[in-house]
C-alpha cells in the first residue's frame, strides 16, 4: 500500500485495503484472545492461593465465555481451502414442481441474500430468468466478501421443500426441488485457457435493470463454450463489454470446476469409488407442512425454526457441514 501506484487500479487498492482491515480485526480478535487467557491464569493463581469460592465461580463463567469465544475463531481454520477466501459464484436453478420450484427458487434467492446481508457481502445479480406465473427459473449472482466461497460452498446441490402449495387452489401439499451451483470467482488460472475460436458470442436486449439504455441496446451477452457446451449469459451491466467481462469470468470459473472434478473422478476411478452425482441427492430438505423442520441430510443436523433459517440464519448448518469436512 505504500507504493505510489497502489491507488491507480481503484478496484484492486479496495480489495487490498479491505483484506488489510480484515486481517487487523482477525489479528485484534486473536490477540483480544490470548489477553482473556493470561488474565484468566492470573486470577486462577489468585483463586488456588487464597481458596476463594466466589472467584472460582467467576473464573468457570469467564472459561465458559472463552471457550465460546474461540470455537467461533476456530471455525476460520476451517476455512483453510485453496480458494475459501475468495468471492463466490452462485446459481439457483428451479427443478422439478413447475411453478412451486420457481417459487421455491425465489425464497432461496431471498434466504442467500439475506445471509450474504448478515456478513456483509455484497450480492449482485449477475442473470435472471423469471418464471411465466411466479417465482424464478433461474438466477446467477456475483457475491463478493471475504471467505464466500468457503462459507456458501456448502450450500451447493439440491435443496427440497414440502409445503401446501399456494397456487394449488385445492390446497395439497407439494414438494418442490431447487439445484443451487457454487463456484468460486478466479483471476488467471494455469488449468484454463480459452481460445476465443472455441467462443460464440451473441448479443441480445436485456431485461434487466440498470435504466433506460440498457432495454433499448444490445447490451446483454450469451457466451458458448463451443468444446464444452457451457453457456453463460450476463444483462445486468449497462454495457455490453462490461457483460462480455463478467459472463467471461463466470465461464473461467466453470471450466475450473469441470477440470478440478475431472481430475478428482479420475482419482476416485483408480480406487474403484467412483460414484456419480445424482440429481434426487438432496442436501437438505425444508419441510413446513404437516410439521416444521429443516434437516441436513450430510450432517443430520436439524432445527424447527424454519422461518429463521428462510430469513437467511443458515450459519450453524454451514458450520457443521465444514467440521463434518474438516474430520474426514
Amino acid at each position: 500500500m505504500a507504493e505510489p501506484d497502489f491507488w491507480s487500479n481503484q478496484d484492486k487498492a479496495k480489495q487490498k485495503s479491505q483484506r488489510l482491515d480484515e486481517l487487523n480485526n482477525e489479528i485484534r480478535q486473536w490477540s483480544d484472545m490470548i489477553r482473556k487467557i493470561d488474565e484468566l491464569l492470573v486470577l486462577a493463581k489468585e483463586a488456588q492461593e487464597e481458596e476463594e469460592l466466589s472467584l472460582k465461580k467467576d473464573i468457570e463463567n469467564s472459561l465458559q465465555k472463552l471457550v465460546s469465544e474461540f470455537d467461533s475463531l476456530e471455525f476460520y481454520i476451517l476455512l483453510s481451502g485453496k480458494y475459501d477466501k475468495r468471492n463466490a459464484i452462485m446459481a439457483i436453478h428451479s427443478g422439478t414442481g413447475g411453478v412451486d420450484a420457481q417459487d421455491w427458487a425465489a425464497m432461496l434467492l431471498r434466504m442467500f441474500i439475506r445471509f450474504s446481508e448478515q456478513k456483509g457481502w455484497k450480492v449482485k445479480i449477475v442473470d435472471k430468468s423469471v418464471g411465466s406465473e411466479a417465482g424464478i427459473k433461474s438466477v446467477t449472482m456475483d457475491i463478493s466478501g471475504r471467505y464466500a466461497y468457503g462459507y456458501l460452498k456448502a450450500e451447493a446441490g439440491v435443496h427440497r421443500l414440502v409445503r401446501i402449495s399456494p397456487f394449488d387452489a385445492e390446497k395439497m401439499r407439494h414438494t418442490s426441488f431447487a439445484l443451487v451451483e457454487v463456484l468460486p470467482e478466479l483471476g488467471e488460472v494455469d488449468e484454463v485457457k480459452i481460445d476465443e475460436k472455441d467462443l460464440r458470442v451473441d448479443t441480445f436486449l436485456s431485461s434487466g435493470h440498470g435504466g433506460q439504455s440498457v432495454n433499448t441496446t444490445y447490451s446483454a451477452v450469451r457466451i458458448t463454450h463451443i468444446p464444452s457446451g457451457l453457456t453463460i449469459s450476463c444483462q445486468n451491466e449497462r454495457s455490453q463489454q462490461q457483460n462480455k467481462e463478467t459472463a467471461m469470468k463466470i465461464l473461467k470459473s466453470k471450466l475450473h470446476t469441470q477440470y478440478v472434478e475431472k481430475k478428482q473422478d479420475e482419482k476416485q476411478q483408480l480406487r474403484g469409488e467412483y460414484q456419480e452425482a445424482a440429481w434426487g441427492n438432496q442436501v437438505r430438505s425444508y419441510v413446513i407442512h404437516p410439521y416444521k423442520m429443516v434437516k441436513d441430510h450430510r450432517t443430520k443436523f436439524e432445527t424447527s425454526n424454519v422461518d429463521g433459517v428462510l430469513d437467511g440464519k443458515i450459519q450453524p448448518f454451514i458450520e457443521q457441514y465444514l467440521r463434518l469436512k474438516a474430520k474426514k
